[in-house]
């Protein structure tokens, strides 16, 4: 099969490799549609993220048709269209053309919406749902979330959005993404610009010049010493990226902060797989139902080096514009 892969010199190249055969659990995909994360290209770059490399293809979601399963399979059957989050799961990662996953990690994709629009989710909707369901939120809480724009701040803000939990402040980094969340539904005083000076000081008057319960960090690096700045004694801060700086965490020791680590492949390490398959119906049923819109996507490319390339750079130079990048397997 046509695939993306990593040489012995940790450079990627357009290649071919013998197209995976599904175990006795497990279902054979064909890839329709592949979702681009900034992991991907921090695994070539950042070591904590390259031990979680199990394969010289990358790619961690996807969604496609199953052509192939295993004997013991039964929630499956050839020709059903599907979605999910291979992670470390799969016989390989999703630049490639197939790839052979556990049936429990697997849910059927949601009936209105497209291959494209399907494997934009996965990553992001289990992660976003993680965040909410560990956090019990309460009405009265007061949340701040940097990086609203990305995969995961702008499917969270969707889920909040559906569970009527509106006391939350953000920020984004342009005019275009400010528009994206007035359309959403969200007021001007919520929205505010990083990249305006005084940052902290109109973060905290967004929150009528109170501290806030919880702060979901999406961005890490400076942005984690802003949310740590703007957090109560004895709130909360969610870690998403495993990028608090040495000043950041200093402080957040210093207030007494609860840290709630954010990790999918924690479940993933005890083969805990019903939290992706259950995970991923809920997000299906609330997408199906119309309780949260699809994610905007943008389509850079066929599977081919190239695409992958690009797809890398925009994410790595915060180019994507509130838009998940996605590849095609025609």
């Amino acid at each position: 099969m046509k695939a993306v892969i990593l040489n012995k010199d940790f450079n990627l190249e357009d290649g071919f490799t013998e197209r995976p055969q599904p175990k006795n659990h497990e279902v054979l995909i064909q890839i329709k549609a592949i979702g681009f994360n900034p992991i991907d290209y921090q695994m070539l770059e950042n070591e904590l993220e390259r031990k979680l490399m199990s394969s010289p293809i990358l790619g961690r979601e996807l969604s496609g048709i199953v052509v192939g399963k295993g004997t013991d399979v039964t929630q499956f059957n050839i020709g059903d269209e599907v979605f999910c989050g291979s992670g470390s799961m799969g016989s390989n990662g999703t630049y490639a053309e197939y790839i052979s996953v556990p049936e429990a990690i697997v849910a059927l994709k949601p009936k209105n919406i497209s291959f494209e629009q399907a494997a934009s989710v996965p990553s992001a909707g289990l992660t976003s749902l993680q965040i909410f369901k560990r956090l019990k939120l309460q009405p009265e809480q007061t949340i701040f979330i940097t990086g609203a724009a990305g995969g995961v701040g702008s499917f969270l803000i969707k889920i909040l959005l559906a569970h009527h939990i509106e006391n939350f402040v953000i920020t984004v980094g342009s005019e275009e993404n400010k528009q994206m969340f007035l359309t959403l539904g969200l007021k001007e005083y919520q929205i505010i610009n990083y990249k305006e000076e005084h940052l902290v000081e109109n973060i905290l008057k967004a929150n009528h010049q109170k501290p806030f319960d919880i702060g979901i960090d999406l961005v890490g690096n400076y942005m984690a010493e802003v949310t740590a700045e703007v957090l109560k004694i004895n709130g909360t801060y969610v870690d998403v990226t495993a990028l608090v700086t040495k000043e950041a965490h200093e402080l957040l020791f210093n207030k007494g902060t609860l840290i709630m680590n954010i990790s999918n492949y924690a479940y993933s390490m005890i083969k805990q797989y019903d939290y992706y398959k259950n995970s991923l119906e809920e997000i299906a049923e609330l997408i199906e139902s119309g309780s949260i819109p699809p994610s905007q996507h943008k389509i850079i490319g066929d599977l081919s080096l190239e695409t992958v390339l690009k797809a890398h750079s925009i994410l790595k130079n915060n180019q994507t514009q509130c838009h998940k990048l996605i590849m095609k397997n025609s």
